[in-house]
């Protein structure tokens, strides 16, 4: 990308319309700092406007037939194939995601609507229960809010489980990810669905997303963001009644048993905790490792870490990509400072760039060890390459500090005792547990507990939050 795109639109009732928000933003490269874009933020008209078209459109769509809903799912994914290229390539060019990452997450975006598709049968709608007649009706109207790590698969996630229920929605995306919108619009634009079913608004939070949550037209809000704003959200949405889904923060273990395997744990909790390079909610922040064996760890790491290639995310050998944006660079960067002062010592990495990449918001990958689960890199979430390795005396407190936090979303466990492991993995208090392999599963539901958040996505468990229960009894 080259040249500077301009996003000045939005896609409200079928159509591609002017902003009325004028506010402007500028959109730089995460790998050059170079400028790439500018875009108009939408504000609450816009936001408005799109709610009513979504409550119009919601009666036709919603009696639509299985199989209607189904031709239109379809459509989006072929829509979305036609465009894969450069939807892979503006997600690299205005997130910074490594070019592998990036296909891998859209492919799946694009396949998040066949698996809709699939899920469309009778039985997943109408059941008989005695003398009732038990059936999940559309909930209504559908705000859904989404971040800027792997936008387009957190939109499609969304929004085909609620159009496969019959919802029509509200689509606000991080306004980190505008240029991906816009590619994504067209591809929605192509299916031609009918006008209002689905609308998306790029705009800030204060103005397009409180006008989403405050709506007493929207029935339904799934947000996935930090648990800050999904506290907000909650309060708000109690005010309507609204269905709410919160995936929010997490700041997962990843617990190496005393029987493991050091050289493979070790790759296990770096691919676990350096996932999109530590921007992502699943990351397994917080490494465990058994005391007396803390040395082997430390070496393995300190190598492991060494070797990841730093570098250009279209660079197929390239691991360790740019943070989204300058702002996040320095979140980061404060993290770190922060592990430094509190006592923690740094294994690898530390403040500051990475030799050779000051242009960009390179972060160093960085390992703290000496780290007590009480430390503020051990409780909050940095979202970048920052990793915490605690001890364990035993299974028990292992146990015990890996649920030590107010976070409940994702954990990991690593050993030779598969049955061991999983055991283990059953006493983590999280909504979704890896053992011994790392690999995506968007089929099974996937949500938090405690502060992560509540309410799960995915397959019939993400569907089903877009539909309401209703009971029809008769003699």
């Amino acid at each position: 990308m080259n040249a500077i795109t301009t996003v000045n639109q939005h896609f409200i009732n079928g159509q591609f319309v002017d902003s009325h928000g004028q506010e402007a933003i500028d959109v730089y490269s995460p790998v050059t700092g170079e400028l790439i874009g500018h875009t108009l933020l939408g504000d609450e008209v816009d936001a408005e406007r799109a709610i009513v078209a979504a409550h119009e459109a919601f009666p036709a769509w919603s009696k639509t037939s299985l199989a209607e809903r189904g031709q239109y799912l379809q459509k989006i994914a072929d829509a979305l194939e036609e465009r894969m290229d450069e939807l892979i390539s503006v997600t690299v060019a205005e997130y910074g995601a490594l070019r592998t990452f990036s296909t891998m997450f859209n492919e799946q975006a694009r396949q998040f609507f066949l698996l809709a598709k699939d899920l469309l049968r009778p039985e997943n709608f109408v059941e008989r229960n005695g003398d009732a007649t038990v059936t999940k009706v559309p909930v209504g109207v559908a705000g859904l809010l989404t971040p800027w790590n792997g936008s387009p698969w957190f939109i499609a996630g969304k929004a085909a489980s609620a159009l496969a229920a019959g919802a029509t929605v509200v689509i606000k995306p991080s306004q980190n990810s505008t240029l991906q919108s816009r590619v994504l619009m067209e591809a929605f634009a192509a299916a031609e669905l009918p006008p209002g079913v689905v609308n998306i608004v790029n705009g800030s939070g204060t103005a397009v997303g409180n006008t989403i949550t405050r709506s007493p037209l929207v029935q339904k809000i799934s947000f996935t963001g930090s648990t800050r704003i999904g506290k907000q959200i909650g309060r708000d949405a109690i005010e309507t009644m609204k269905r709410v889904t919160l995936e929010l923060g997490g700041k997962s273990p990843t617990v190496i048993l005393d029987d493991a395997d050091m050289g493979k744990a070790v790759q296990f909790a770096l691919t676990a905790g350096l996932l999109n390079t530590g921007q992502a909610c699943i990351a397994g922040t917080r490494i465990l490792v058994p005391e007396h064996r803390l040395e082997e760890a430390k070496a393995a790491l300190k190598a492991g870490v060494e070797a990841l290639p730093i570098g250009d995310p279209n660079d197929p050998t390239t691991l360790i990509q740019p943070m989204v944006s300058a702002s996040h660079y320095e979140r980061v960067q404060g993290f770190i400072r922060k592990g430094i002062e509190e006592g923690a010592e740094v294994l690898v990495g530390g403040e500051g760039k990475p030799e050779g990449f000051e242009a960009g918001n390179y972060v160093k990958p960085t390992i703290f060890v000496g780290v007590t689960n009480d430390m503020t890199i051990a409780q909050e979430e940095i979202f970048g390459p920052v990793l915490s390795v605690i001890t364990y005396r035993d299974e028990e407190e292992a146990v015990a500090i890996a649920n030590d936090v107010e976070y409940g979303l994702h954990g990991y466990v690593y050993g030779n005792d598969v049955e061991r492991a999983h055991a283990v993995a059953d006493r983590i208090q999280a909504g979704r547990v890896m053992v011994n392999q790392f690999f995506d599963d968007p089929v099974n539901p996937f949500g938090g507990f405690k502060m992560s958040g509540y309410g799960r996505e995915f397959g019939i468990y993400g569907m089903n939050a877009y539909l309401e229960t209703k009971t029809v009894l008769a003699a």
